[in-house]
């Protein structure tokens, strides 16, 4: 197989099968070529996946010695797509009645939702995570996005059980904004006992929902390891009942009179 030919294999195998360790000889038999042929393909992808902000290749050595590809989203790329969302959300034909904002385009959106995922990703690409955790509905597309770039299953938290998911271990949680008990459920057989987590949510105001994520995990000896949440509310900084999280945006309470929306960067710009 001719070098351009292995090149475009070789990438799409990496974009692919993100974070998955593989040994050389497959490659060797894949391409139909030579070991040294292969390393030196490494290298030329390698660089231009630094050099275009898009991960790396980790190599190892020795018996079990491989590759995988690491993505990520450098400071610089990230920062400006954050700043363009930030630009989607002020427009004011977004202001719902009672001062909600629409969002439900950006969720929807896969190019959108796939470089949130990509963000997230990178912010937590050093941890040790076997799982991304959510709650329904509308942080699961986020969490999937997350966990196509981390390779990792997603686990979803639900308000009631689902006969179809067998039983089920549920709590009961005090919503931190409206100070209301709420239920949350989670099937047993979901996620293996002392697993290490990340939950991914789209919008936090006090934290309540995310609190209840914690409690239920507990149940089933998990470490969270991280949190990441799309935006947050600006006003509920106060009333917060979780501080180590990261955010990508940061959304002030809607001027009705104005019609305006006020958003900034979460605190994902001081994280970096």
């Amino acid at each position: 197989m001719k070098r351009s030919n292995r090149l475009v294999v070789l990438t799409e195998y990496f974009l692919e099968n993100p974070r998955k360790h593989i040994q050389l000889p497959y490659f060797v038999e894949l391409c139909d070529t030579t070991k040294s042929s292969i390393s030196e393909d490494l290298d030329i992808i390698h660089e231009v996946f630094e050099n275009k902000g898009l991960g790396y290749l980790e190599r190892t050595t020795g018996a079990g010695g491989g590759v995988k590809y690491i993505p990520t989203s450098s400071a610089e790329a990230s920062k400006e797509f954050i700043s363009s969302l930030q630009k989607k959300l002020e427009d004011p034909s977004r202001i719902l009645p009672g001062g909600y904002l629409y969002m439900s385009d950006i969720l929807g959106d896969p190019v959108l939702v796939r470089e949130i995922g990509r963000v997230f990703a990178s912010c937590f690409a050093h941890l040790k995570i076997d799982a991304i955790v959510t709650v329904a509905t509308k942080g699961i597309p986020l969490a999937y996005a997350t966990a196509s770039f981390l390779n990792v299953p997603v686990i979803i938290a639900r308000r009631d059980p689902k006969v179809t998911e067998g039983s089920s271990v549920s709590i009961n949680y005090v919503s931190g904004s409206s100070r209301k008990i709420q239920t949350m459920v989670l099937p047993k057989r979901s996620l293996p006992d002392g697993a290490n987590v990340c939950i991914i949510d789209d919008f936090m105001k006090a934290g309540g929902t995310i609190t209840g994520i914690k409690s239920l995990l507990e149940e089933f000896s998990a470490t969270v390891q991280a949190v990441g949440v799309l935006a947050e509310a600006d006003d509920e900084e106060d009333e917060r009942v979780i501080t180590d999280y990261i955010s990508l945006l940061k959304i002030s309470p809607v001027d009705i009179q104005n019609h305006q929306v006020s958003v900034q960067p979460g605190n994902y710009q001081m994280e970096t």
